[in-house]
């Protein structure tokens, strides 16, 4: 289990393959990532390490978080982050993590927090039908109707859809591919969207249920569902021949029968 690092959301464009096909790809840029803590946790397989990322200016860093990165040596970070990783790895406080983490073509899952709506209605936020538009409804057309019950339980159960706070909530995009990666930029291409505006701050991880092995799967059951069809297939002839011999002899007995 390897550790993720932190992006910044920089927009969206297009990547043009080497066959001409273009992709939809979301640009995101990675600062260089520093290990700022190694934690063991006493698990046997687990460890906890925090890495920091993105420059700040000093002045707005507290005195505090200063001491912690001066003994570090390194200079104030925007963000702190706490990763799993697996204890066979071997990482020390100011091992630094860039671009060339991720491979092109792997797949990754991407974490970050949702665009925030503000305060939205419940046909918007949930996708309610609302109310009927005559017949005696009047001012609440766009209403949830009914929250709760009468005199039992005689209150609204948690978690019920009503109008709300829409957005800015955590959200993970699985299975992105990654298209391109320019290590000199700072760089990474990765197909399709991701959550936030540009400027938000991401969580790039190695993908926890990867495309290649649903594939690989897919084309195993492909084979052995073809290798089962041309058994059938061969099968069916085998039965069809005899069948065919079985009639054919039939039919020579029945003649001799006529002739005598």
């Amino acid at each position: 289990m390897r550790s993720g690092i932190i992006a910044k959301k920089l927009g969206m464009t297009r990547f043009f393959r080497e066959d001409g096909t273009d992709v939809p790809v979301t640009l995101l840029g990675i600062e260089k990532n520093y290990i700022t803590k190694v934690v063991d946790n006493n698990l046997k397989d687990l460890k906890n390490i925090q890495i920091a990322s993105g420059n700040i200016k000093v002045k707005k860093v507290k005195k505090p978080m200063r001491n912690y990165f001066s003994k570090i040596k390194i200079g104030p970070k925007k963000k702190l982050i706490e990763f799993k990783v697996s204890n066979d790895q071997n990482l020390n406080i100011g091992d630094t993590f860039d671009v060339s983490f991720f491979k092109v073509g792997q797949y990754v899952d991407v974490i970050g927090k949702s665009i925030g709506k503000g305060f939205a209605g419940v046909i918007k936020r949930h996708n309610f039908g609302g109310l009927r538009a005559t017949h005696g409804v009047s001012v609440s057309h766009r209403s949830h109707g009914s929250t709760g019950q009468c005199q039992d339980p005689g209150r609204t159960f948690r978690g019920k859809k009503m109008a709300g706070h829409m957005g800015h909530n955590k959200v993970t995009i699985h299975n992105l591919e990654v298209v391109e990666i320019n290590t000199d930029d700072g760089l990474i291409l990765i197909k399709g969207a991701v959550p936030g505006a540009k400027g938000t701050i991401l969580i790039i991880r190695d993908a926890v249920k990867p495309k290649s092995s649903t594939v690989k799967i897919k084309k195993e059951e492909i084979v052995e569902a073809s290798s089962k069809k041309e058994k059938n297939v061969d099968s069916k002839d085998e039965n069809k021949d005899k069948s065919n011999e079985k009639k054919g002899a039939e039919d020579k007995k029945w003649v001799l029968n006529t002739m005598w």
